[in-house]
């Protein structure tokens, strides 16, 4: 399958957390405590020790910043 038939749209890719922190200047533990006060996206958890964020969440974000 080549990119040009990837019927997933660029800004819904999922972020895992050092992508969003070179997006969003914060640090770790802010970054959970953003999202636990409703502050920052929720995390989509794709296992048990593993979490992502829709790009477009976090485009929205950084728009509404």
């Amino acid at each position: 399958m080549t990119r040009d038939s990837d019927p997933t749209p660029p800004a819904d890719r999922l972020l895992r957390l050092p992508d969003v922190l070179t997006k969003v200047p914060v640090g770790r533990a802010s970054w959970w405590k953003g999202v636990k006060d409703g502050r920052y996206p929720a995390a989509i958890k794709l296992g048990p020790r593993t979490s992502a964020w829709r790009a477009s969440d976090i485009d929205k974000l950084i728009a509404s910043l």
